[in-house]
């Protein structure tokens, strides 16, 4: 398919602050996001040889993030998920590691590359310290052979080391390779947002795996979109079961967060938890079978973590009367990525034969045209 455009470029503007340079979460200085798409065979699902429809993102916080760990804070609305590494986020407030988006059962193998490639990389005094690694997940069994596990350590190697700041790509990358969003093809998705001087200037980055959501729930800056592309325009992965059927599952969605703005790890917090609001304006509720987990970061704050000095690290932080803007930042930019996935996103086909179809732009200016809301 050609032709895919992100939501900006077609005209879709949320809020009114501003985008960075990329629009995309590496606007945050230090930000840098790798990927391995694997896209290999065709046909009947044959459990360890495929289809495979998969892939695995990494996002690094800054350079050195082992030894220069950043505050963070984490966000549950729903729960049928997993992010490994929360425990010591949630009890000292430092992400010290890279983050890994993957398949629901690739995560281990993810967080356990994660903890090779370091080892293997190590520079530092005597052997390698203890890791943590971030490693979550969303989960592209309709179109993966997922049981098949072919995630491998030299995938997570590949995507560490090809991270880079700059534009990135979107739709069927990395870990959202085989992810469904509202019934439509999702997967990758980022956005940014910069405050305006005179609120600090600071950069708001978000990235997105978008694989949630009911059709009929799905609005576009507010036009009921699902409810105007019906499965008789563009068919459902769900075919034409009851709208409560929970086939092929609820889904989830991962959002990372990344801000320079200097934050203590409860306000970023905070910010892991205004992601919900972008989710909900796009139409998702946060379902039973979905697992939503929420990641958020500041690079504001330098050598927290000192070897051997135990002087008192001094920090800064935004006053919590001025937190606001970032809030609406969080959420425009949340709201923003999950429709470049969607826009992004290319028709699949993968296992089994399964296609899920991607969000049809040409019914989309239609839909928004007949809302009073003309796009390009």
């Amino acid at each position: 398919m050609s032709g895919r455009m992100r939501a900006r470029d077609l005209g879709i503007e949320i809020g009114s602050l501003m985008p960075g340079r990329w629009n995309a979460i590496t606007d945050v200085p230090g930000v840098r996001v790798g990927y391995t798409t694997l896209i290999e065979g065709d046909g009947p699902l044959v459990v360890g040889q495929g289809p495979v429809r998969t892939g695995v993102t990494t996002i690094i916080p800054r350079d050195g993030v082992y030894d220069n760990p950043v505050f963070a804070g984490y966000h549950q609305l729903n729960g049928n998920g997993e992010m490994t590494g929360i425990a010591w986020i949630e009890e000292a407030g430092l992400l010290t590691s890279p983050i890994a988006i993957t398949n629901t059962h690739s995560v281990g193998v993810v967080r356990d590359a994660m903890i090779e490639w370091d080892r293997d990389n190590y520079d530092g005094p005597g052997i390698m310290p203890w890791r943590l690694p971030v490693a979550t997940e969303t989960s592209d069994h309709f179109l993966n052979d997922m049981n098949g596990l072919h995630v491998k350590p030299r995938h997570v190697f590949a995507a560490i080391e090809q991270a880079a700041s700059g534009p990135i790509a979107e739709g069927n990358v990395g870990g959202g390779t085989g992810m469904i969003c509202h019934e439509f093809k999702g997967g990758t998705g980022s956005s940014s947002r910069v405050l305006n001087a005179a609120d600090g200037g600071w950069t708001v980055g978000v990235l997105v795996q978008a694989n949630y959501g009911h059709r009929r729930h799905l609005r576009i800056d507010g036009v009921p979109v699902g409810q105007e592309i019906t499965v008789d325009q563009v068919p459902s992965p769900r075919g034409r079961t009851a709208p409560s059927q929970p086939t092929p599952g609820d889904g989830s969605i991962v959002v990372i967060i990344a801000t320079d703005a200097p934050l203590l790890p409860i306000q970023c917090r905070r910010l892991a938890q205004r992601a919900s609001l972008g989710i909900a304006r796009v139409g998702g509720n946060g379902d039973n079978g979905s697992g939503d987990l929420f990641l958020a970061f500041s690079t504001g704050n330098d050598h927290l973590e000192p070897d051997t000095d135990k002087t008192p690290v001094q920090v800064q932080m935004v006053p919590n009367n001025a937190i606001s803007v970032l809030f609406e930042a969080v959420a425009d930019a949340t709201e923003e990525a999950i429709l470049n996935a969607l826009c992004m996103a290319e028709t699949m086909t993968g296992s089994t034969g399964r296609t899920v179809h991607a969000l049809p732009l040409d019914r989309l200016r239609a839909v928004m045209a007949k809302y009073g809301r003309p796009l390009r």
